[in-house]
């Protein structure tokens, strides 16, 4: 089947920036993630399948937004809300307790495969059900569950640094 993209676009837009607004947590990164998904799925509609439009855009939205992400990490940029504050807080000697979980989260994750990311953060994060998740990337249910397990025990080790 082949993709309209205008009609995608119209359908599945607001999806797309409700998903890039939940992970930059800025409205005009947000906005400038979900074009840029709708410019990649433009120049690429030939060598991707159309089965399930909300998937595919919602796969690439979190992969757009989780690339942007690490760029900041990697410049050392401190991503900004819409009033212009730090989201993050820098850990500066001041005890593990006071690290914020989404600088935790990003910590346990950086070392997952990019469908991982998607299904942690499509399940554990935005709180979609397993049958969802399975749906939006692919795999059954049990896949799903076995995969959401698996991260949990490596998240366990990675944050207590033994083998649990």
């Amino acid at each position: 089947m082949k993709i309209d993209v205008a009609a995608w676009y119209e359908r599945y837009g607001a999806m797309v920036m409700r998903r890039c607004s939940s992970l930059l947590h800025n409205a005009e990164e947000a906005k400038d993630a979900a074009h840029d998904v709708f410019f990649v799925l433009l120049k690429e509609e030939k060598r991707l399948k159309a089965d399930f439009p909300s998937s595919l855009l919602y796969t690439m939205a979190t992969n757009t937004c989780l690339n942007r992400l690490r760029r900041r990490k990697r410049e050392g940029e401190m991503p900004k809300d819409d009033e212009g504050r730090p989201l993050e807080t820098p850990f500066i000697d001041r005890g593990f307790e006071h690290i914020e979980a989404k600088t935790l989260v990003s910590l346990i994750l950086e070392d997952e495969d990019e469908r991982d990311k998607a299904i942690i953060y499509m399940h554990l994060i935005d709180g979609m059900s397993l049958q969802e998740t399975g749906k939006a990337v692919g795999l059954s249910i049990s896949g799903v569950r076995k995969r959401v397990e698996a991260f949990k025990h490596r998240a366990m080790e990675k944050i207590y640094g033994k083998n649990i």
